[in-house]
């Protein structure tokens, strides 16, 4: 690959920013202990996600924790599933028997065209299989693994525990709360009822509860001591590294229906993370809060194409200096959890050389409490590495 000439300057400039993470001493984590480590649908990246065969894999591989999205099905029993949209993870599609099963719901304010988890009993969705939700990742399990009930993965959390005698957690999302209430299929109590039945009820139970929205979080606080965690989200990073807000990624649904005119940046300010600490114990910003890259834009006025493949993504952007967020969230009493750490070259940052372990050493030098990954062993390696 040809070099790219650079003006000293600017090299400079990069080099400042990707030393910055490694600059200083690894920054130390809320508590002091080593960060946690949560497979993100389970071991996503290698079967199809919210199977018991990905959350089995993940704790083989060493996942502190295994994170089960959750939606209601029409005879309100909580499921394993991304949204409540079927389409993208299941098999839903090509079942002839379902197909007038297809509606319009709105879904955040979008109207969104799809099979909805609250229009299926358990009996239905358990005939459905999982499918890989990633084109451009291994297809060959498709059809092969069902759709797993809450209280199964809170089930295999602890045979598994037992069997490995070491703590596996769960890390729950109620997924669009606001919507589930819409339809009559409120999550939060349900989750508590099931978490309450499996003995965890205090903050030192091995639970997590994270939520997108605000105002379920805060409902959530005034019933139980669970650990709870404000996630942050955003719709894309533009070409000097800055937060993009698109709706319906830009703030908490909740924001919207009660006309609260803050976005998910707010939220993650000095300030915000104060407020934050009223009603939970941790914020799940997206990752490029912490730490971003931005495009090399040349003469021309377009970004450069780094690695001379033809194409424009991660590996074309190079770190910036990281955000304060770790550290005002911490001063405010909160651990931090980012999300989501993928392996596939094409979506690391130039710095990061295809190798996805710098990533995660760069991040957890920056005193995360823990992260979501898609490909857990590879996270529980690199935070482990002497």
């Amino acid at each position: 690959m040809k070099p790219l000439l650079q003006p000293a300057s600017m090299l400079a400039t990069f080099a400042l920013a990707v030393a910055a993470p490694a600059a200083h001493a690894q920054a130390p984590t809320l508590d002091g202990k080593p960060a946690l480590i949560v497979a993100h649908r389970g071991a996503s990246g290698t079967l199809p996600e919210h199977t018991l065969e990905a959350y089995k894999l993940a704790i083989e591989q060493g996942a502190d924790f295994i994170e089960p999205d959750l939606v209601a099905t029409k005879d309100g029993v909580l499921v394993a599933r991304h949204e409540p949209m079927l389409s993208g993870t299941t098999d839903v599609s090509t079942r002839p028997e379902f197909a007038a099963r297809k509606t319009m719901k709105k879904v955040d304010g979008v109207e969104t065209n799809d099979w909805f988890a609250g229009d299926f009993t358990l009996a239905e969705i358990k005939t459905l299989r999982a499918r890989q939700a990633f084109a451009d990742r291994d297809q060959s399990h498709n059809g092969k693994f069902e759709i797993p009930t809450l209280q199964q993965v809170i089930d295999l959390a602890k045979a598994e525990s037992a069997r490995t005698g070491r703590t596996i957690g769960i890390y729950p999302e109620t997924k669009h709360p606001i919507f589930h209430a819409a339809i009559g299929l409120p999550l939060e109590d349900r989750l508590l009822d099931a978490l309450k039945a499996a003995g965890w009820t205090q903050k030192s139970a091995p639970v997590i509860i994270q939520s997108f929205e605000t105002a379920n979080l805060k409902y959530l606080r005034g019933k139980t001591e669970l650990r709870l965690v404000q996630l942050v989200d955003a719709d894309g990073v533009d070409k000097d590294g800055g937060i993009v807000l698109t709706a319906p990624f830009d703030k908490p649904y909740d924001f919207v229906v009660t006309g609260d005119k803050r976005s998910f940046k707010d939220l993650v300010t000095a300030e915000g993370l104060k407020e934050i600490r009223t009603y939970a114990d941790g914020v799940g910003p997206w990752k490029p809060y912490i730490l971003a890259g931005k495009q090399v834009i040349g003469e021309d006025g377009k970004p450069r194409d780094l690695n001379s493949d033809g194409k424009i993504d991660e590996q074309d952007r190079v770190l910036i200096a990281p955000s304060n967020v770790v550290r005002d969230a911490h001063a405010a009493g909160l651990f931090v959890h980012s999300w989501t750490f993928r392996s596939e070259p094409k979506r690391l940052a130039s710095d990061f050389k295809g190798d996805p372990a710098a990533e995660y050493k760069a991040f957890l030098a920056l005193g995360i409490d823990g992260l979501f990954s898609d490909f857990p062993g590879t996270a529980v390696k690199a935070r482990d590495a002497k």
